[in-house]
Formats: structure tokens, C-alpha cells, sequence
């Protein structure tokens, strides 16, 4: 059984302030996020690996962005989203 039979996938946008290394301007940016939600109950056909699985897995979101450009007209300049974890699990 494969990982991702055990979630429920969906897009997120979330807005965060980021600061431009280039320019210093702080801005709100849309960042997009996969968010992962675990299945109410266990898919069908599973055994005692997938059972195991199940029981240790846990709801996620990964960032999908990795770099964002600039909202200064001056700068424009695309930048790597370094203030921002990669993964942050739900509760």
C-alpha cells in the first residue's frame, strides 16, 4: 500500500511576510502549501504494514513554493523563501 492512500490531498494558500534580500522591502506573499489530512478510516484490502502505517501517520502541509519575485515595481527580483519551514504538521 502506497503512503499516499492513507491522506486526503488538497491545495492551500496561506499569506506570509517575507522581506526581499535585494530591495529590504517587506511584503504579504501567497505561499502555496499541499496539505495532507488523514483518512478517517483505514482504505480497504490493508494489512498488518498498512495497519502500522495508519496508526503512526499524522495530517501535514508541504510548501510547494521554494521561491517567490518581489511585489516592488523597482526590484522585481525572485527570491528564495528561506524564513518559512518546508513541512509544519496539523493537530
Amino acid at each position: 500500500m502506497d503512503e499516499r492512500q492513507l491522506y486526503d490531498e488538497k491545495e492551500q494558500r496561506k499569506a506570509h511576510s517575507l522581506t526581499c534580500p535585494h530591495c529590504r522591502e517587506t511584503g504579504d506573499y501567497e505561499i502555496t502549501w499541499l496539505v495532507r489530512t488523514k483518512k478517517r478510516s483505514l482504505p480497504g484490502g490493508a494489512d498488518d504494514r498498512a495497519r502500522a502505517m495508519y496508526a503512526t501517520a499524522r495530517s501535514y502541509m508541504v510548501r510547494k513554493d521554494d521561491k517567490m519575485a518581489c511585489k516592488n515595481m523597482r526590484c522585481r527580483k525572485p527570491f528564495e523563501i528561506a524564513g518559512v519551514q518546508s513541512v509544519a504538521f496539523l493537530e
